[in-house]
């Protein structure tokens, strides 16, 4: 740039001093091909990279040289030195060109890094704000400059930062959700994440206090609540209710089945006892003692109940033998058209037996040579219920006929007429038979 010197009123170009004003580097002269060297003005130094001067750090000169200029010369301060000019001169900067930013303050250290007092430091290029990274990265800190970098989860396509789907790979053995840069795994019901926060482990909900009202039994990935016998599941398949076994079949129980929480139980009716757990037996009044006979009456177990009966059923003209047993002598008139014996006999059955059933044998106790024996039944079957089976000369059969229902009774008298045509011998024999029939089919 070509300053004019003025000297006077008027502006004569004595005087033209070119002065090169660079910003932060200035005066240079280009090297010509036959140079071996270059050399710059004082305060610059040749740069070979950029091959231009290039301005040093001098330690600082005092404020002022004493004498700097003699004689009528005036000095003027210049980047990188002074001029000594005429006193009436004055130096009129070149107007900068437009558009041209402030240029950077001399920095004499290498790229990235700053002076501090007589050496250089790292300038942080991320706490300065100096990096051009993307909003989607991270800035690193480096000697001399700066790194770009994405975060863990992301990775760089082009100049973004795009985050890494990590759940294409199958990191999580059950389900995987990706959220920006990262991804957390997430087991099915029944499991929990193990410890490496990938894995998944069942859970003992029986150890967890599942609401089974009875017992609960750990499944994989699951649990099952089961209810003690005597009970079942509820739809909501975590309660139990009572199962009414009575209601299942009539046969559980001979007799009755009586429901209970969990179980049922069989009863059975007054004068039985249960057998077992269903069954019933016919309680023998007789032979535990419990019976109510007074003296002179024998106790006679039934079905269900028992009776008192007299010692002595005889009556006139018969008389008293033995127990059970009367006679009438022949002795007396009035004995002449009757049976010689009466023989008293009990016996109970049940309601609805199957029938034909033999029920009762009877058998002559005195045989003779000769002697023919028939046996029929004398009185006592008005409705036919009962018929004889002769089984052999001595012996013979009460059958049942038919199913008859109790409680009832009935008394027979089955005759043995005992017949010897060798010596015209006849005679009869009754024994009195009193059925008992019981109220049940046990």
């Amino acid at each position: 740039t070509c300053q004019c010197v003025s000297m006077g009123p008027e502006c004569v170009s004595l005087l033209c001093v070119c002065v090169l004003l660079l910003f932060p580097s200035a005066i240079s002269r280009p090297p010509s091909e036959s140079d071996t060297y270059t050399e710059c003005t004082d305060g610059y130094q040749w740069d070979p990279q950029t091959q231009h001067c290039k301005g040093v750090f001098i330690k600082p000169l005092p404020p002022t040289i004493p004498e700097a200029c003699k004689g009528e010369m005036k000095c003027f301060n210049h980047y990188g030195g002074y001029l000594c000019l005429p006193r009436s001169a004055s130096v009129i900067p070149a107007p900068e060109p437009p558009g041209q930013p402030d240029p950077e303050p001399y920095n004499p250290c290498p790229i990235g890094f700053e002076s501090s007092g007589d050496s250089c430091v790292d300038i942080d290029e991320c706490e300065k704000d100096k990096h051009d990274c993307q909003p989607s990265q991270q800035c690193f800190n480096m000697q001399g400059t700066f790194s770009c970098q994405c975060p863990d989860g992301y990775r760089k396509v082009g100049t973004e930062c795009v985050d890494i789907d990590e759940c294409r790979y199958r990191y999580c053995q059950h389900r995987c959700v990706n959220v920006p840069g990262s991804f957390s795994c997430q087991c099915e019901p029944g499991f929990q994440l193990a410890g490496n926060n990938r894995s998944c482990i069942d859970v003992d909900e029986c150890r967890m206090g599942v609401p089974c009202q009875h017992r609960c039994y750990n499944t994989y990935g699951t649990f099952l609540c089961r209810c003690d016998q005597g009970y079942e599941l509820d739809p909501d398949s975590f309660r139990c209710h009572d199962i009414d076994e009575c209601s299942y079949s009539s046969y559980l129980c001979q007799y009755r089945c009586v429901n209970q929480p969990g179980k049922f139980a069989c009863s059975c009716p007054e004068g039985y006892q249960l057998l077992g757990t269903r069954l019933c037996q016919d309680i023998n009044e007789c032979e535990t003692g419990s019976h109510e006979c007074a003296d002179g009456q024998t106790c006679v177990n039934v079905h269900g109940d028992y009776q008192c009966v007299q010692d002595n059923r005889c009556q006139d003209p018969y008389v008293h033998l033995s127990n059970n047993r009367c006679v009438c002598p022949s002795s007396k008139p009035a004995c002449q058209d009757l049976p010689y014996s009466i023989v008293h006999r009990y016996m109970s059955v049940t309601s609805e037996r199957s029938v034909p059933a033999d029920i009762f044998q009877i058998q002559a106790t005195s045989v003779y040579p000769g002697a023919y024996n028939t046996f029929h039944i004398r009185s006592g079957d008005d409705d036919g219920d009962f018929y004889i089976r002769q089984i052999n000369n001595i012996s013979a059969m009460v059958v049942l006929a038919r199913a008859v229902t109790g409680p009832r009774e009935y008394e027979l008298d089955l005759e043995m007429v005992s017949v010897n045509p060798l010596v015209s011998y006849q005679t009869r024999s009754v024994l009195r038979l009193s059925i008992h029939v019981g109220p049940h089919a046990f």
